[in-house]
């Protein structure tokens, strides 16, 4: 007597769950907007303070650093949020979030409580790049990419 496989079920693929990918992506892109909004506005408030910081850090000149961090995780974050040119912020997000988790590994600091969450953002960027932001953007309401 033959088993057969229920309908969703196709080989190694649950698709069950396939008709949510666009609210997947569109969850992720939301949280992620508001990580980087978090952090980008208390940068955005403070520029000199910003500017400062990363030139301590090692990243010269760093206020203009610090500026152009500033504005891609404040304005960056705010138009991610709206879904509005996600396909083309992800990959500046997935760089910053690179440079991060470089910066602090070379800095000698552990994956816990260190860079994991520079490199889930940084892979979170690069879903969003690769597959959109999802349902509910200006994206893919206008199909503008």
């Amino acid at each position: 007597m033959e088993v057969k496989a229920p309908a969703w079920y196709t080989g190694s693929m649950i698709t069950l769950f396939f008709p949510f990918g666009d609210y997947a992506l569109f969850f992720l892109r939301v949280m992620v907007a508001v990580i980087f909004l978090a952090h980008g506005w208390p940068k955005i408030k403070d520029l000199k303070t910003t500017g400062d910081n990363f030139t301590m850090m090692g990243f010269k000149p760093g206020r203009l650093w610090g500026t152009l961090i500033a504005l891609l995780e404040s304005a960056g974050g705010t138009l991610l949020l709206i879904g509005l040119g996600t396909q083309a912020l992800a990959p500046l997000f997935a760089i910053e979030m690179a440079v991060a988790a470089i910066w602090k590994k070379r800095k000698g600091m552990k994956l816990v409580n260190g860079y994991e969450l520079d490199l889930l953002l940084m892979v979170a960027a690069l879903v969003l790049m690769t597959r959109g932001g999802g349902a509910f953007g200006f994206d893919s309401a206008f199909r503008i990419w």
